[in-house]
């Protein structure tokens, strides 16, 4: 697959995993735990993502792989760490595809509130499992247009919602009102505890730059095309979380708005501009389409790789003609389909079941990077690196002193509880794994990747 992807694929990708539900669908409960000061949340949590995104993206112009942090781990730290990393980062990628895929059918309820979740969610499922068999160019043109609808329209959206606070007479003086009482008076709504709160759904929220790593592999020229990925894509991202936030902010009074729809959308509807509400619902159902893509596009190159390099079934592995891992792209997506079976069973929890589950992988896969790179860091130490994370170790440090406050943090909140606890049952189930792959042929899990 090598060569397949040029540098606005690759930016596309990643900018398609990163923006989605947690931009239009969690930012709403984002804002209603801590109020305005959610947009400094956001650029807090802005410097992990830049670590994150610097450490894979001098890890990938070194070596591209589509294993990626996987094939990082057995490479820099060792066959274990790689062994269950690979396994987490599936495992991430297949809960995102989960609960993208049910936002989506979340978000339809403003058109077609009478149809049944897992009804919708089933359809969707069938037309994105065709998309994932193309090859890799096919995907990454698809991918391209799909994600950069979203990308024009926030830009289109940040536009509009200027023209309304600063010269709409209609909106002026009560934006500008709403942004003044906020600053003034209201920009830790729920004090401290609301801010660090709210923290857990900015690591949620920024869940899905990692795809870059795997996307990497296909460029048609790592060394040039990932540095420019990596720094479009940050500077892209954060404008886009932080304008967008500030305009809801400004344009209606964030303890007001709905956690149950897009505030993207319940924010032009109840400034009167149905018509704006309308297109943005369109615009957010194709944001989480495409971060559905994004990830069902790396879960499934994920288990190709563990599969290459004995961790998974030796079937996963199997490309066609075109280089596509159609069994990989199958097995994943018969993994996602169970998403038809719990929104047919809990319709009203699933959502919150799988962001909980979701921060969580994300944490893991965060922190699996930032050990790779560091591992990365002192085996090469001597070599010439062309693209550096600066500051490391120092950074990495500070990025995984952050991510173990947030796990801290979620044990305060009920709803997210849960998912702490299930995380040392999956690590087990994962371990256990590894020592069945190992007893049963050495040779599953060599020595150097």
């Amino acid at each position: 697959m090598i060569g397949k992807l040029k540098n606005r694929h690759i930016q596309m990708i990643a900018i398609g995993g990163a923006i989605g539900t947690g931009l239009f669908y969690g930012s709403a409960k984002s804002i209603q735990l801590t109020g305005p000061s959610i947009v400094l949340a956001y650029l807090i949590g802005g410097f992990v993502m830049y670590v994150i995104m610097r450490a894979l993206g001098e890890l990938t112009v070194y070596a591209p792989n589509s294993g990626a942090f996987s094939h990082y781990a057995y490479q820099y730290v060792g066959n274990y760490l790689g062994f269950l990393s690979g396994w987490f980062a599936w495992f991430e990628y297949t809960i995102v595809c989960m609960l993208e895929v049910t936002v989506v059918a979340a978000f339809l309820d403003y058109w077609i509130p009478g149809v049944p979740h897992w009804l919708t969610i089933a359809v969707i499922l069938g037309i994105f499992f065709f998309v994932n068999m193309l090859q890799a160019g096919l995907f990454g043109e698809f991918e391209f247009w799909f994600a950069g609808i979203k990308v024009v329209t926030i830009i289109l959206m940040i536009a509009f919602s200027a023209y309304l606070i600063f010269f709409n007479d209609s909106t002026h003086v009560e934006a500008i009102a709403n942004l003044k009482f906020s600053v003034s008076n209201n920009l830790f709504a729920k004090g401290l505890e609301g801010f660090l709160f709210s923290m857990v759904m900015v690591v949620f929220s920024f869940g899905g730059v990692q795809f870059l790593g795997i996307a990497a592999a296909d460029a048609e020229n790592p060394a040039k095309t990932v540095p420019a990925a990596v720094n479009g894509v940050i500077v892209r991202i954060l404008i886009f979380y932080v304008g967008t936030l500030l305009a809801i902010v400004c344009l209606y009074p964030w303890d007001k708005l709905s956690t149950d729809i897009s505030p993207f959308v319940d924010v032009f509807d109840k400034v009167g501009f149905h018509f704006a509400a309308q297109i943005m619902n369109i615009v957010v159902i194709t944001a989480a389409l495409s971060a559905f893509n994004s990830c069902l596009y790396a879960a499934a190159r994920m288990i190709a790789n563990l599969a290459r390099h004995g961790s998974a079934p030796k079937y996963l592995a199997n490309t066609d003609k075109q280089n596509v891992p159609k069994n990989a792209v199958i097995t994943t997506s018969i993994i996602v389909a169970l998403t038809v079976l719990l929104n047919y069973l809990v319709p009203e929890k699933a959502i919150n079941y799988l962001i909980a589950i979701t921060t969580t992988s994300i944490i893991i896969t965060w922190t699996t990077i930032l050990i790779c790179h560091l591992g990365f860091r002192r085996k090469i130490a001597k070599e010439n690196i062309s693209y550096k994370l600066p500051l490391s170790p120092y950074s990495n440090i500070i990025a995984l002193v952050m991510l173990a406050s947030v796990v801290v943090i979620m044990l305060f909140m009920p709803e997210m509880q849960m998912a702490v606890y299930l995380m040392p049952v999956w690590i087990g189930i994962v371990t256990i794994m590894y020592f069945i792959a190992k007893f049963k042929d050495s040779r599953s899990i060599p020595t150097s990747r």
